[in-house]
């Protein structure tokens, strides 16, 4: 049993393992109906369960469909619908419920300190659907989708984050490190990534430079990235945010300054940091991101229960 909650916990072996496997299991589903089981039915039996504490169209769905794929069931619980900690029922005493009837606990949660507690007492694997400080299932899925694309490891690419420092960020950065690829951000002064996040960078030799000036940041990239400015976590001043993220919209003259074939990614939902030209044009891949996480998601899954192939 493994926990799948922070990409820097993750050996490096094991996320290669995972996109591999993803890979292949893509790979045999081309002739498959969208709710048909995987022909080796790898989770038969499993049941699976998954609570949302925060809105979610593209993770619920996806899992969804990979929890069926993989013959498993699945049920989703509301926060309003468990004790979690009130009502005279600690979290671990939950911990132990879930753990005695289900095989697997899927959380997306605004509390990082909630993903802990239940890691702490689960006896069953804990997948992070979404944290305030890491988006790990996103974001791996985003490289799947990469090497996808660009037919190499994504070592051998220039990646380009524009836009806010948030969980999305956070992962991207941790897998920047373990697969040892080139990351520019560009945002403005005042959003830089944590110190903490920064600190475990130095400390792991990471080749992360955060520039202000975005079309340097973005110049000779492969892929660039953003992300909603205000998003899901946020609770500051929205108009003062917008305002100091003005000059940070992703537009077609920003992706001249890339290479010729670059791509654009976002994890949805948007907003106005990219403008329709970008989104809707030919270098997005947002459509086939969206689409991936069910692939990688399965894989995950068979990760927690060390069914990998």
């Amino acid at each position: 049993m493994k926990n799948f909650i922070n990409l820097k916990d993750v050996p490096t072996k094991d996320l290669r393992k995972i996109l591999n496997d993803a890979k292949k299991r893509k790979k045999k589903r081309k002739k498959l109906n969208t709710l048909e089981a995987d022909k080796d039915q790898p989770l038969k039996g499993k049941l699976l369960i998954q609570m949302y504490e925060k809105p979610s169209s593209r993770t619920r769905l996806s899992f969804y469909i990979a929890i069926n794929q993989l013959a498993a069931k699945s049920i989703t619980v509301k926060k309003s619908e468990l004790h979690l900690g009130k009502g005279g029922e600690s979290l671990a005493d939950t911990a132990k419920i879930l753990s005695t009837y289900g095989d697997g606990f899927l959380l997306r949660t605004d509390s990082d300190k909630k993903i802990e507690d239940f890691s702490k007492n689960l006896t069953i694997p804990l997948i992070n659907l979404l944290s305030p400080s890491s988006h790990p299932c996103q974001v791996l899925s985003d490289i799947f989708t990469i090497e996808e694309i660009k037919k190499k490891p994504i070592s051998k690419l220039n990646i380009c984050w524009i836009g806010d420092s948030n969980n999305v960020l956070n992962s991207l950065i941790a897998v920047s490190v373990k697969f040892k690829f080139k990351l520019n951000i560009g945002c403005p002064k005042n959003y830089r990534p944590p110190m903490f996040v920064m600190n475990w960078v130095k400390k792991n030799k990471g080749k992360i430079y955060i520039l202000n000036d975005i079309k340097k940041a973005a110049k000779n990239a492969d892929v660039v990235f953003t992300d909603k400015v205000f998003s899901l976590n946020d609770k500051g001043n929205k108009v003062k945010k917008i305002q100091d993220f003005k000059n940070y919209r992703i537009n077609s003259n920003l992706m001249k300054v890339t290479r010729p074939n670059s791509i654009f990614l976002h994890c949805l939902p948007r907003g106005d940091e990219v403008s329709e030209e970008v989104f809707l044009g030919k270098k997005s891949r947002v459509w086939q991101q969206a689409l991936n996480r069910v692939h990688v998601q399965k894989s995950i899954l068979l990760y927690s229960f060390g069914k990998l192939r």
